[in-house]
């Protein structure tokens, strides 16, 4: 008996090769509309579906596949005699291979001119329908639903004969988190439109979906399972897209810091480093050259830095190699490494190096999982400009004040709350995170730029929220700094207003703040 395959794409990606591979293995096609046509311009023989049901496709090809005779075809199963025999008893032949993706659903409602009319016609019906019979009789019929798939497909034919058992079981899982995802995606939207059918931020039932990358040693702590998942797209730039040249397996830890370390090298336009301990950047500096940003870096906490992860924004050469290699660091993140840094990091074989993708992506949603809950939030993404900061205090930063005063504020969008930063010719001085009190936040980072042999004489001091009361502003004044960066939006603004002005100091609002906890 001829071996049928039934291939209707949206995505006609490889579909002609694939076809033509079937067509010599001797193959009956059948196929729909697009797809159809597209095979017949090429010399692919087809049958349309249409022959096989005796029914015309109707209502602008809404029903074309939602028929007793495929989908008899599809879960009929090769192993039962009585499955057989109701084929036969009926005249319908079975279908082996299913060859489909479906429309466009997520890409679509992604538009900007996105019409609500336009959503609800790139809802696939009969394409999942004929999925789900597929993946679902996976022990008699192979489906595709990834192009990606084809070649191994192919090969598994033409070597073997016919696709084994674990690979038919293998993509009929891919289906289901496949038809999942589709189905997730058409949730979210729906249920994200109020009754006058404007799309909210946050849909009243949200439905997302990760890929497993890997089961890691431990979580946090050697007492807690975990694994690392990736979103099935990972925009450019984004971590989760990594690529790993060397090193030990990631940890749990490991990928959380490299983040955080890496979003913060994002931050700036120019040469960055960042290094990052505990999910905290504990040195950041801009610079004319790699290595020279490692250095200005470094030099913030030297031992905090000690075993920890380090982000460029800018390519590694060797000379940046060199120099991050006389120290014990975890991973190192950039661009891309020349291939005398990479011969430089090969003499120590468990430093993780990993290439990111420069690029303008952001996750669309942040989320922090709670007991029984999830709190779901869009990400802090607000970029500051000096066109947008207001001078509160009689003194006026120099433009210079002006450069340290952005830096600070950047370096303070990703240090844990309550942050203060201290910071100088694009480079920090002195960082304290996540105390409880404002000021003791000041007091660890003047005792830690100290320790590191700095001086804060004349920098720009960030605070990550509004200073509540004039001791937080005093405590900064009095450890060095000559200007200030803040929110504002304190009761007690007037308070703290005066008592810089009676310090002699310059202080900006810039109207948001960065909690990160």
């Amino acid at each position: 008996m001829t071996p049928q395959a039934l291939i209707s794409v949206s995505d006609k990606t490889g579909v002609l090769e694939l076809a033509r591979f079937l067509q010599r293995q001797k193959y009956r096609i059948l196929s729909t509309g697009g797809t159809a046509r597209l095979l017949a311009e090429h010399g692919v023989a087809v049958t349309e579906v249409a022959q096989v049901t005796g029914f015309p496709e109707i209502l602008d090809g809404r029903v074309k596949t939602l028929h007793p005779r495929i989908h008899a075809g599809l879960l009929a199963r090769h192993d039962l005699a009585e499955h057989r025999a109701a084929l036969a008893a009926h005249d319908i032949e079975r279908i082996e291979l299913l060859v489909v993706n479906l429309y466009p659903f997520e890409q679509t409602v992604a538009r900007a001119d996105c019409t609500f009319d336009d959503a609800i016609e790139n809802i696939d019906i009969g394409g999942p329908a004929m999925l789900r019979a597929a993946a679902k009789n996976h022990g008699s019929v192979t489906v595709l639903v990834d192009p990606a798939d084809y070649a191994g497909v192919c090969a598994q034919i033409e070597r073997e004969g016919s696709v084994a058992a674990a690979t038919r079981l293998a993509l009929a899982k891919k289906v289901f988190a496949h038809t999942a995802r589709y189905d997730g995606a058409i949730s979210n939207y729906l249920s994200a439109l109020d009754d006058d059918g404007q799309r909210a931020a946050f849909p009243r039932t949200l439905t997302r979906q990760w890929t497993h990358v890997q089961t890691m040693r431990y979580g946090e702590n050697p007492h807690q399972a975990a694994a690392f998942y990736r979103e099935p797209r990972v925009g450019a730039g984004l971590l989760a897209g990594y690529t790993q040249l060397q090193g030990k397996e990631l940890s749990y830890n490991n990928i959380a810091d490299a983040d955080a370390a890496w979003e913060c090298g994002r931050e700036f336009a120019a040469c960055a480093c960042v290094i990052v301990k505990h999910a905290n950047p504990c040195g950041v500096a801009v610079a004319a050259s790699a290595l020279l940003a490692y250095q200005q870096a470094y030099r913030t906490d030297p031992t905090s830095a000690f075993g920890g992860i380090i982000a460029f924004n800018r390519d590694v050469d060797e000379a940046a190699a060199a120099a991050v290699a006389r120290q014990f660091v975890e991973v190192v993140i950039a661009p891309a490494f020349s291939d005398a840094a990479r011969a430089v990091f090969a003499g120590k074989q468990n430093v993780r190096l990993l290439t990111v993708a420069l690029g303008a992506a952001s996750n669309d949603i942040d989320c922090k999982r709670i007991g029984g809950g999830l709190l779901v939030q869009t990400p802090d993404a607000q970029a500051i400009a000096a066109a947008d900061l207001r001078l509160v205090t009689r003194q006026r930063p120099s433009p210079a004040q002006l450069d340290d005063l952005l830096f600070a504020w950047r370096v303070a969008k990703f240090v844990k709350s309550n942050a203060i930063v201290f910071a100088a010719a694009g480079a920090t001085l002195g960082i304290g995170a996540g105390q409880m009190s404002r000021i003791d936040s000041a007091q660890i980072a003047t005792i830690k730029a100290k320790d590191a042999g700095l001086s804060l004489a004349g920098s720009a001091a960030a605070s990550d929220a509004f200073f509540p009361f004039r001791d937080g502003l005093d405590a900064v004044v009095d450890a060095g700094a000559r200007c200030v960066i803040q929110p504002g939006g304190s009761v007690r603004d007037a308070e703290v207003i005066a008592a810089a002005d009676e310090r002699d100091v310059a202080m900006v609002f810039t109207g948001v703040r960065h909690f990160r906890h």
